[in-house]
């Protein structure tokens, strides 16, 4: 692995010393030679501005900042003439993608190669090797590279996660001895919880492209979305004991992924495998690395017209300076920026040689979505029953540059997503019609079909995720075209609900408020922090011809002494854009009064959430992010390991997110629940409590493989047991969960919520001492792959539940209702089990 940068492609280091007047290579800028230390994200990016200063090949654009301050730029290279005009440039690759109003001719247009560099901060020499790729691409003396600059421009962004590069850095250079350890047990390369691969709030950022739920994802894929590049290559790193990986991809491809797309990967993978050939460096393709979930930095690109890659090296947080493989090899940070290094250019290579061809197959991608969209249904209707998520999908769908329109009321028939049946139904003025003919027609396709067609089960990540069970709304796929959109025209929807505006200011004796959405979650925050005492109907009632459901939020007059109470209810109101309804009276016509029993108190909840070793640094940072971004309301993170000293008692609700939990302290625990804690377990945290004495959960009964109890013996052969096992798998599907709406629970629902299912986990009932809020039956299997024994097994259970336990409460959620943030529909459960349950 040492014939590295003296047999790189171009030899780039031979003509290192040739340079532009001012121009540094990054060992000169740096002061040490890249392998040798890592670099911190401060100084990457002083480097890329060096490099924009002293050529005329680079213009420089920010895209933002991290959570923590951290700068997110790209560089743009590219000819001279092509930097000078490089807005038109990316006016006219709209005009290709049909996306903007122009001439779309294919002459004197560059290809664009969209280069992103370590997404996951703990794989951390694609950074490395990105200041590398930029100085060869500009360096006027690699004629070579120069003259690929006359028909491609290439965007590099040199790191996508700051955030998690540092937290990975940090360690590693605080805990590293005078010379690097190559053993991987030393602690140089074991990086502590939650270690570097995911930013601030602990999202993995290669899982969110589609979603744009972070902070750096929201920039990226907004300036993204400005250029739709023909190229992207996402940078990583895997294990270190494995080869590179570099396309063609393994199976399952989504059905949409064109042959050219396909085709187009092979090209490029053979190109890559030239140069590695030459060199004698390992590397596989077409194993492991699918393209079917639509939120990743290959599939995203790849739904969007780009001939989209992951470009795995092996490394990663264990990699260090040098690790020993189980080869007996030492593997080098200096070997894996070189590999990467070889790759980036390789592909520019590729991109330079066939630009015309990858313009053309573009441009054709594009225009087939316009008059040819895949898919049975060619228009979607989504009901809008609720004006929130009517809302955020709306900028969901904004962001993704998808356009729809407003409903006109008419008849129609379509697939209704809730029921699984072909049927009649009504389109109002206010629902959201979204034609299949238009560019982004593979990009929409993916998102809201009802089933994804799974060509190979053995997959990566999660199979399901159509928007409307996502967000809870109703929806029909119709196989009729209606309302074709004309190029480049998005039309807003239109929707009843108007800006709140000032309540009347009399004195009303309480004011209402609905309870359907995150949206009504930030109000309540909002009021509890101002100190307004908030209560809850328990059951519907009537006010005269006005009728609230469960769950609305009721204010009186009599628990808020405030002097200017009116005068605040109002500007929170008007600040979240709620509608309050003032009543006169207390009277109820139906239903309890306003002073009764009946009538919920929400207290301003001291919330805890645990995090730190054997938790999920995901699932925990989905709480975090929860609550302080999306909610506004203050939660205290206590680390696992202090649980057993810390004081409960200064907390009213305790959230446990899904881990790996020893040393449990189960009985603290259930002493503060007794004693009015509340306690909120999620997903693999749930285990803890089943089986236990005085905890109502249990394990669901198994059938025995045989009646003696023993197992069947596994005798199929043996390189077909990965496939065997999947028949007891979940990667991720939805399931129609049978909802008692009723319960605080189930608030602000309908008797039902889509869930996804990650897993088989599912328990028997609740006896008697426990409410069975959420559960499966036999038919709520609904869309993405679960193996057949999986299905058998995840039915007649509990989901959700909460058990009474002396003067508190154990809410058990056994899937995660924040799932990556963008189950949007499961917030309002979750935020029903921090504030409503009681």
């Amino acid at each position: 692995m040492k014939k590295i940068f003296t047999l790189l492609l171009l030899c780039s280091s031979l003509i290192r010393s040739v340079s532009a007047q001012g121009l540094q290579s990054p060992a000169q800028f740096l002061g040490y030679e890249l392998g040798s230390q890592y670099t911190y994200h401060y100084r990457i990016a002083e480097y890329v501005r060096h490099v924009a200063q002293n050529s005329k090949l680079v213009k420089l654009q920010s895209y933002g900042t991290t959570n923590e301050g951290r700068p997110l730029m790209v560089a743009f290279v590219g000819s001279e003439e092509n930097i000078a005009r490089l807005d038109d440039i990316r006016k006219h690759n709209l005009y290709l993608a049909g996306l903007s109003n122009g001439p779309a001719t294919l002459s004197n247009a560059p290809a664009i190669v969209w280069l992103s560099y370590n997404v996951h901060g703990n794989e951390p020499s694609s950074s490395e090797a990105a200041l590398q790729t930029l100085y060869d691409l500009v360096n006027p003396a690699n004629t070579r590279t120069q003259a690929w600059l006359k028909n491609t421009v290439i965007v590099i962004d040199p790191c996508l996660n700051p955030d998690g590069r540092d937290r990975y850095v940090n360690y590693y250079n605080q805990t590293r001895g005078l010379l690097p350890d190559p053993n991987s047990s030393s602690r140089e390369h074991i990086e502590p919880w939650p270690g570097g691969r995911v930013n601030h709030y602990y999202f993995d950022l290669n899982r969110d492209w589609a979603w744009q739920t972070q902070k750096e994802v929201q920039g990226r894929v907004g300036l993204y979305n400005q250029w739709l590049p023909q190229i992207h290559v996402d940078f990583h790193e895997q294990g270190f004991n494995n080869p590179y990986y570099f396309a063609p991809a393994a199976e399952p491809f989504h059905k949409d992924i064109t042959p050219w797309q396909r085709e187009f990967q092979t090209t490029i993978g053979k190109n890559n495998a030239k140069y590695f050939d030459q060199n004698g460096w390992l590397y596989f393709t077409k194993e492991v690395f699918d393209l079917l979930y639509p939120s990743y930095g290959d599939t995203y690109p790849l739904y969007n017209g780009s001939i989209g890659m992951t470009y795995e090296q092996g490394g990663g947080p264990t990699g260090g300076l040098a690790v020993t493989m189980r080869s007996g090899d030492t593997l080098t940070l200096a070997d894996r920026i070189a590999h990467h290094h070889s790759n980036g250019l390789s592909t520019v290579e590729t991109a330079s040689n066939n630009a015309s061809k990858i313009l053309a197959e573009y441009k054709k991608y594009f225009d087939d979505g316009q008059n040819n969209p895949p898919g049975i249904y060619k228009t979607y209707v989504v009901k809008n029953d609720n004006e929130d998520k009517m809302r955020k999908l709306q900028e969901l769908l904004y962001a993704n540059q998808i356009t729809f329109s407003v409903g006109t009321s008419r008849q129609a028939s379509g697939y209704n997503y809730f029921n699984g049946k072909n049927e009649s139904f009504t389109i109002n003025k206010n629902d959201m019609v979204i034609s299949a003919y238009q560019p982004k027609a593979v990009l929409l396709n993916v998102l809201l079909e009802p089933k994804t067609f799974i060509a190979d089960s053995n997959t990566y990540d999660i199979t399901a995720w159509s928007l409307p069970y996502a967000y809870g709304l109703k929806a029909y796929g119709l196989k009729d075209a209606i309302n074709k959109p004309a190029p480049g025209k998005n039309e807003e929807v239109v929707l009843a609900h108007q800006p709140a505006k000032p309540v009347q200011t009399g004195k009303a004796y309480a004011y209402v408020a609905q309870w359907t959405s995150v949206e009504d979650v930030k109000f309540l925050s909002a009021l509890l922090q101002n100190g307004i005492k908030v209560r809850y109907a328990s059951d519907a009632f009537t006010v005269g011809n006005k009728k609230f459901n469960a769950g609305s939020i009721i204010i009186t007059r009599a628990s808020n002494s405030q002097p200017n109470f009116d005068r605040m209810i109002n500007e929170i109101s008007e600040r979240y854009s709620r509608t309050l309804t003032p009543l006169a009276t207390g009277f109820a016509d139906t239903g309890a009064d306003l002073g009764s029993s009946a009538v919920g108190f929400i207290t301003k909840p001291r919330v805890m959430l645990v995090s730190g070793e054997g938790v999920s640094a995901n699932d925990m940072g989905e709480v975090w992010h929860f609550f302080e971004q999306q909610i506004g309301y203050p939660v205290s993170i206590v680390r696992y390991q202090d649980l057993g000293r810390i004081k409960l008692s200064d907390f009213d609700v305790a959230i446990l997110p899904d881990g790996r939990y020893s040393n449990f302290p189960l009985d603290r625990l259930q002493d503060w629940v007794n004693d009015g804690g509340k306690l909120i377990a999620m997903g693999g945290a749930i285990r803890q409590f089943a089986d236990k004495k005085g905890f109502a959960l249990k394990s669901k009964d198994e059938k025995k493989d045989d009646k003696d109890g023993k197992k069947t013996p596994d005798l199929s052969a043996y390189n077909s047991r990965d496939r065997e096992s999947i028949k007891y798998n979940v990667p991720g599907a939805i399931f129609k969960v049978y909802l008692d709406n009723t319960h605080p629970l189930g608030y602000g629902y309908p008797p039902f919520y889509y869930t996804l299912k990650l897993g088989d986990d599912i328990y028997d009932y609740l006896d008697n001492s426990g409410v069975n809020v959420g559960v499966l039956k036999k038919d709520s299997y609904v869309s993405g792959f679960a193996g057949q024994k999986a299905k058998e097994k995840l039915s007649n259970g509990l989901l959700f539940g909460v058990q009474s336990m002396g003067r508190g409460s154990i809410v058990y959620l056994t899937d995660d209702p924040l799932f990556r943030s963008f189950w949007e529909n499961g917030k309002l459960l979750f935020s029903n089990a921090v504030f409503m349950v009681n």
